[in-house]
């Protein structure tokens, strides 16, 4: 018995402290059942769960560093 698996098979990339890479079109079943479809080329996936456009990443897992006035200055 031979099957015949007629979709392409999708390259999934991890980005360590980052968002999960996926080739698309793909199509996300979140927590609550909702399904949510995106026909981008490449979507990024949050895994932080900032984001506001969950289940898709935003780059709210990047910090924002407070500047430093005293930023250079070595004093002491």
């Amino acid at each position: 018995m031979t099957t015949e698996n007629t979709q392409p098979s999708r390259r999934v990339r991890v980005v360590p402290g980052g968002p999960v890479l996926i080739e698309g079109p793909v199509e996300i079943a979140v927590d609550d059942g909702v399904v949510v479809r995106s026909d981008r080329f490449l979507v990024a996936l949050c895994t932080c769960r900032r984001s506001k456009r969950y289940p898709f990443c935003d780059t709210s897992h990047r910090r924002k560093l407070p500047r430093s006035s005293t930023s250079g200055d070595s004093t002491g």
